[in-house]
């Protein structure tokens, strides 16, 4: 063996320096395509197969909140109490804070990195925290030494947390003034019958520890959303007796808030499929409904294992219900509260309807839903998601209500189970969610309002922009104007492709799935997702992720031709586009029959150009790529044979 290697060798030198032997150009490939990118290799956090390593951990965070809502000055006024659980392997001396209500101060960096002409992202300036009494606990030692940085808050301890489960508490009071303009995340609306409180963001809370970026904080700008540990909330709400208050979680003393007929109405509800009025539209103003005429009442809600807590309030609301049924047989409660003028049943009548088939959906096809209500709130704000509670627009009806509501649920599943970074990768939740949401609205009455993610050709326009950018920009930094595409519809579509074009239905599903109850209430980076969709679909899918979701190239594949050859046909195709994909072609005989033909991705591991014997004794009439028209392709021109031929 040895020698004929040598022999071997010796050959090819001589070729190469033999008389008259012409210089050999190196033949060139697409391999790079393929390859790997970025560090997806694992350790003992993360496992490269897509799933947290043997020794993952995350802290936990858990609340007590007591807070009273001043209806005449519009300000929050309370006390928190944090308990802190250090999982991680290094002891600490302190923990970051997030102060996100110091946004809406004149100097806070979100307004300085706000435009003149402003956009989505406004928020008052005349608002931020006043902290005190702080006082930060490990054990028996005692600190109240803090430091503030816009919206970050850096709390200090006298002797540091253990590792590996040590404890530590930190407690303080806070107040600040409700802004009207909260970033179209929160804030206050006037309508004819009262003010409704949108509250989120309404109190200090922790920064995530990782085991990636260490401490994720991130300044409060505006695109860029949130990023939270679990943990367990019990907080209580002090507001005006006149006020109807909703919230995430379960509400602890209905007895002592809700007068005996609202409580029946509350039992009907939870037995019903269709909606229940808890407060109808002409008992808005009437208080004998109310658990008190004048006053105030405290409402006391609890939440288990969620990352966050929002609430609603205000004496306008108009409120109603109905049983949400999950796969396991167990109830939620899907909940409305809107003032009349959101009524009518082509708006806000029907939002407890929207919102109950929402959840039902996506719990009986990817996850079921972990929370007892599912609470939509009609406010000044598009559209807002917290843990079973969102915020929608108060003017939207029909298709633009059913769209929101559908929207804000679906991110009940990502980031609030599948709790990934949405300051810096907006994809993973957005995407994700805007991916779920179209399959949930082809389910919603048969198809009654329109789903039009699959029609991907309408958007070339965006894909061939010289201003796009890439999927992977964090939000604070993109374009506001191309931040619909790169966090909500491209990483959407790629998702499509990955189910209706590259892996098949029932692959793909059984991947997603996976990759949802894997990393249910944890923290996945993108290489945790990547690995993962690979790992159990048993497909190499760096060349697709790379080039889709970490890219800006497109997609353009084309026929060069179809030539009769020995009794059969070759079929030259082309890959003119960055993006390989598989093939998939339509081939229509003369006879009026036609067959479908699919080419794998491995192609155009050589090379641009492909040419494909297809063997048949018909005589093909014309050939079409992508017949279901899938394939964001950004030039259509080249997708049939003979040219003149092609079907929309």
């Amino acid at each position: 063996m040895r020698y004929l290697s040598r022999a071997l060798l010796c050959l090819a030198v001589a070729g190469m320096f033999s008389t008259g032997a012409k210089a050999q150009e190196v033949v060139g490939n697409n391999q790079g395509d393929f390859n790997e990118f970025m560090d997806r290799s694992g350790n003992m956090y993360r496992a490269a197969s897509g799933r947290p390593g043997p020794e993952y951990w995350q802290n936990e965070t858990d609340y007590d909140i007591d807070v009273t809502l001043n209806d005449k000055d519009h300000i929050i006024k309370g006390k928190i109490t944090l308990t802190y659980t250090n999982n991680s392997p290094q002891e600490l001396d302190f923990i970051w804070m997030h102060l996100e209500q110091n946004r809406f101060t004149e100097d806070s960096r979100g307004t300085l990195t706000t435009p003149i002409q402003g956009n989505r992202y406004n928020g008052d300036i005349d608002g931020g925290y006043t902290i005190s009494n702080l006082e930060a606990k490990v054990k028996r030692s005692s600190s109240s030494d803090y430091l503030i940085n816009d919206t970050r808050m850096q709390v200090f301890f006298e002797d540091p947390i253990p590792a590996e489960g040590g404890k530590a508490t930190v407690s303080m009071d806070f107040e600040y003034k409700i802004p009207v303009e909260g970033m179209d995340r929160m804030g206050r609306l006037d309508v004819e019958d009262g003010t409704i409180y949108a509250l989120a963001q309404w109190f200090p809370k922790a920064a995530v520890y990782d085991d990636v970026e260490g401490w994720n904080i991130e300044p409060y700008l505006g695109a860029g959303e949130f990023y939270l540990d679990y943990g367990d909330y019990d907080y209580k709400i002090t507001a005006p007796a006149s006020h109807i208050v909703v919230a995430s979680g379960e509400l602890q003393n209905p007895r002592q808030v809700l007068s005996s007929t609202v409580r029946d109405r509350m039992e009907r509800a939870k037995e019903s499929d269709s909606t229940v009025y808890l407060i109808k539209p002409e008992e808005v103003n009437d208080m004998s409904l109310r658990a008190k005429q004048e006053g105030t009442l405290t409402w006391h809600f609890k939440m288990e294992n969620t990352r966050d807590v929002a609430f609603g309030s205000s004496k306008a609301f108009i409120w109603d219900a109905a049983k949400i049924d999950l796969p396991s047989g167990k109830k939620a409660m899907a909940q409305s509260a809107y003032p009349k003028e959101s009524d009518g049943q082509h708006a806000w009548s029907r939002s407890t309807e929207y919102s109950k088939a929402s959840v039902e959906h996506y719990s009986e096809k990817w996850f079921e839903y972990p929370y007892p209500v599912a609470v939509n709130v009609a406010a000044d704000i598009g559209g807002m998601e917290y843990p079973g509670l969102n915020f929608c627009g108060w003017k939207s009806e029909g298709a633009s209500l059913w769209g929101v509501t559908d929207h804000e649920f679906g991110h009940n599943w990502f980031p609030m189970i599948v709790g990934s970074n949405e300051r810096r990768y907006a994809w993973m939740d957005e995407g994700f969610n805007t991916f779920i949401n179209y399959y949930s609205t082809l389910d919603f009455n048969d198809g009654e309002y329109p789903a039009r993610l699959n029609k991907t050709r309408n958007m070339t326009g965006w894909f061939t922009s010289e201003q796009r950018e890439g999927i992977d920009t964090y939000p604070d930094v993109s374009n506001l104007r191309n931040l619909g595409m790169i966090a909500y519809y491209k990483p959407a579509i790629g998702l499509l492709l990955m189910r209706e074009y590259i892996l098949g239905e029932e692959r793909f599903d059984n991947a997603f799935k996976s990759y949802i109850e894997t990393w249910a209430y944890k923290h996945p980076q993108p290489a945790d997702f990547f690995n993962h969709m690979e790992n159990v679909s048993g497909e190499n899918l760096s060349w697709f992720f790379k080039k889709w979701f970490y890219g800006t190239g497109n997609i353009d594949l084309g026929l060069d031709g179809v030539q009769q050859y020995e009794g059969n046909y070759v079929i030259s195709l082309t890959n003119k586009g960055e993006i390989p994909m598989p093939v998939k072609m339509k081939i229509t005989y003369e006879d009026g029959s036609s067959e479908n033909v699919t080419l794998p991705v491995e192609i155009w591991q050589r090379g641009d150009s492909w040419n494909y014997l297809h063997r048949t004794d018909k005589t093909i009439e014309n050939v079409e790529l992508d017949p279901d028209k899938i394939l964001p392709d950004v030039s259509s021109g080249n997708d049939a044979w003979p040219n003149s031929f092609y079907e929309d």
